[in-house]
């Protein structure tokens, strides 16, 4: 009885250990950009041109390492790693084309005329 109630609480911990480990939602991810020492290191995913153009200036000039990665999940989210300074995410939040991912379907069921 004693070696049963150790192996279950054992179990539970370990099920609870794995739960926040690998059960973090994350949001489908749309792109993501690896920086170091102000150069693009390697991306993938599909990202807009100016955003990418705004994104390795600011790098190149703050000598940024890091990483930028966009994730949809309801709305677009952007997530820009701890070691970046606040200013230069802010800066980089700044240039992030919001508005291009939450453009909302316009209904033309109902047509006037």
């Amino acid at each position: 009885m004693d070696t049963s109630l150790k192996l279950l609480f054992m179990c539970i911990g370990i099920a609870v250990l794995m739960f926040f480990m690998f059960g973090s939602k994350r949001g489908l991810v749309i792109f993501e950009l690896h920086f170091k020492n102000g150069r693009l290191d390697k991306h993938k995913g599909k990202i807009p041109e100016k955003f990418l153009r705004e994104a390795r200036q600011l790098a190149k000039h703050h000598k940024m390492t890091g990483t930028v990665r966009a994730e949809k999940s309801g709305s677009v989210r952007l997530h820009i790693s701890a070691n970046v300074s606040d200013d230069l995410t802010q800066q980089l939040r700044n240039i992030f084309p919001f508005e291009m991912y939450e453009l909302k379907s316009v209904d033309h069921s109902r047509n006037t005329g």
